[in-house]
C-alpha cells in the first residue's frame, strides 16, 4: 500500500485523485452510510467522509488516508443513488426547473504513533440549478449514461452538463466528488506536496 490511500472504490474519485499525479493506493472501507435520525446532509457528508477515512487509518499505519462523501439535498430532503432507471427519472423530474445542494465531505486522516488522529476535514457545497426538462429529454439523457450509481441521476463530467442552468461553486471538482482545492490544501499539512 502507497503512503495516500483512497478510502473509496468509486472510479469518479479515483480519476479525479489522479489528476494530482500522486502516488496513491485505494482501499474501499465498509462502513453503514444511513443517516442519524435528524441528521442534516451537510453533516452527514463530512461524518461519511471521516469514518471512511479513520476506518482506513486505522487499518494501514502511517498512511495518511482520503474520505470523501458525497450528499445530494433537495429541500431539505436527501436524495441518494438512484440505483434504477425508474428511480433515476423520478430524481429527474423532482429536480427540473429547481436548486439543488451537493455537499461535498472532504477528510484527511492519519494515525499518529500515540494512537491519536491527526485530521482535516472540510465540507465544499455546490449548488446546482437544473434547466426545466420535459420527459423525453430524461429519456434520451438516461439512455445516454445511465447514471444509477450517480447522487442526483446525472454525471457532470459527461452529458449530465447539458441538464443545468447554472452551477455555483467554489471547487469544479466536487460536483464529480472530490474537491481537489480543499484535497491539495489539506495534503500540505500533511507534508504531502502537489507541486
Amino acid at each position: 500500500m502507497s503512503n495516500l490511500i483512497l478510502a473509496s472504490s468509486s472510479i469518479y474519485r479515483k480519476e479525479l485523485l489522479q489528476r494530482l499525479n500522486l502516488e496513491f493506493s485505494c482501499y474501499s472501507p465498509a462502513i453503514d452510510e444511513a443517516a442519524y435520525p435528524g441528521e442534516l446532509p451537510e453533516a452527514l457528508a463530512i461524518r461519511l467522509a471521516e469514518e471512511k477515512a479513520r476506518t482506513v487509518a486505522e487499518r494501514f499505519a502511517n498512511a495518511v488516508a482520503i474520505g470523501a462523501d458525497q450528499v445530494a439535498e433537495l429541500n431539505g430532503e436527501f436524495l441518494g443513488k438512484p440505483g434504477s432507471h425508474d428511480r433515476a427519472k423520478e430524481q429527474l423530474m423532482a429536480q427540473a426547473g429547481k436548486t439543488v445542494l451537493f455537499h461535498s465531505g472532504l477528510a484527511l486522516v492519519q494515525q499518529q504513533p500515540d494512537g491519536s488522529f491527526k485530521e482535516h476535514c472540510i465540507v465544499d457545497t455546490t449548488s446546482v440549478t437544473f434547466r426545466q426538462l420535459s420527459a423525453g429529454q430524461i429519456e434520451a439523457y438516461l439512455q445516454a449514461e445511465q447514471p444509477y450509481d450517480c447522487a442526483g441521476s446525472f454525471k457532470a463530467e459527461g452529458l449530465g452538463i447539458s441538464l443545468f442552468s447554472e452551477v455555483r461553486s467554489n471547487d469544479p471538482s466536487s460536483l464529480i466528488g472530490l474537491p481537489l482545492i480543499g484535497l491539495c490544501s489539506g495534503l500540505k499539512r500533511f507534508d504531502i506536496k502537489v507541486l
